[in-house]
């Protein structure tokens, strides 16, 4: 039997919006996604919480998750995730029990501690000056106590019958250790921050403690992976997203770049220098490059779980490089 036979896959949709489409368009196309991903075999699909980014269409994981689900008929969606500093407990209780009571035992509530965005878009989101992520572990348990209608005095309409599946992300260690201690499913962001998956992993395999959800440590990690039919194409199709992180993170968010856009930019050493760093850890290439990739990380990070994230604009070459993982998928 293949090493990584029981490993599951899974998607992580950005909803890139690029500098030839619309945010209706990028939206459009990731519905038209969701189907795609649940005929490839693919167990469950996930967008994140963005706010401020004009290259990334999924500021509302709640309201776009209904449109994925309801696209879909056996696919796990969900939110990877909802950046829990900037709402009230009670709405993402209300908004994730509607989806589950909807959409009964498909539906995913990851939950983030980092607001995600800057303090001016926090502060007009929750409208309160203490926007701080220490409050995070209680806001977590008003969260599940919702969910599970054993909050005091308070109540969540809808409860459903059976809570949505609640998982921690991560960047860091701090979920890591919590994800343990509160015996919950962990979610690794693999694709960002690879320089601390590992630690990050064992520190939550260590201090993991069975409780009521799992017996065992669920572990999942997020990989940025461009595939193609040829290294050269991948390579290609990845450029765009090189450019759109380093005009993050000089603080200048903007809608992703076509891959000609990309190629055709003067990069300065240093900035090249940047991007390298950012980039290092996403997998890139045809499918053997991508192949011998995806199976050094698993072989290293010794997941339950594989989450891929393609954040590439064009539609058609991001479902093939979903294929492509696929394919490669039901070989290992």
């Amino acid at each position: 039997m293949p090493e990584f036979s029981d490993v599951r896959w899974s998607v992580l949709d950005l909803v890139p919006v690029t500098t030839e489409t619309t945010p209706a368009q990028a939206l459009r196309a990731s519905v038209d996604l969701a189907p795609v991903v649940e005929q490839l075999g693919y167990h469950r699909l996930w967008v994140a919480e963005h706010h401020g980014m004009p290259g990334i269409a999924s500021s509302s994981p709640a309201v776009l998750i209904a449109h994925l689900a309801e696209a879909t008929s056996t696919l796990r969606v969900g939110s990877g995730g909802v950046m829990l500093p900037n709402h009230a407990p009670l709405v993402v209780a209300e908004q994730f029990g509607t989806l589950e009571a909807l959409h009964p035992g498909r539906i995913d509530l990851g939950i983030g501690r980092a607001p995600g965005t800057d303090q001016a878009t926090a502060y007009a989101l929750r409208r309160t000056p203490d926007i701080s992520a220490d409050a995070f572990p209680e806001d977590l348990s008003q969260v599940r106590a919702f969910l599970g209608g054993t909050y005091p005095r308070i109540r969540a309409v809808p409860t459903p019958d059976s809570p949505p599946s609640v998982w921690l992300l991560g960047s860091s260690g701090f979920s890591a250790q919590l994800a343990g201690m509160l015996g919950l499913p962990f979610a690794f962001a693999h694709h960002f921050s690879a320089r601390f998956t590992d630690p990050a992993l064992a520190l939550y395999r260590k201090t993991f403690e069975p409780v009521d959800v799992l017996e065992r440590p669920y572990a999942m990690v997020t990989a940025a992976v461009f595939a193609a039919d040829t290294d050269e194409e991948a390579r290609r199709l990845a450029a765009p997203q090189g450019l759109s992180i380093l005009r993050l993170r000089s603080g200048h968010p903007g809608l992703l770049p076509t891959p000609e856009e990309a190629l055709a930019y003067d990069y300065a050493p240093q900035e090249r220098e940047a991007i390298d760093s950012f980039t290092e850890s996403h997998v890139v290439g045809g499918p053997d490059t991508v192949r011998k990739g995806l199976l050094a990380l698993l072989e290293r990070t010794r997941p339950q779980e594989l989450m891929v994230s393609t954040n590439i604009g064009d539609p058609v070459a991001r479902r093939r490089s979903y294929e492509i993982v696929a394919e490669i998928a039901k070989e290992l």
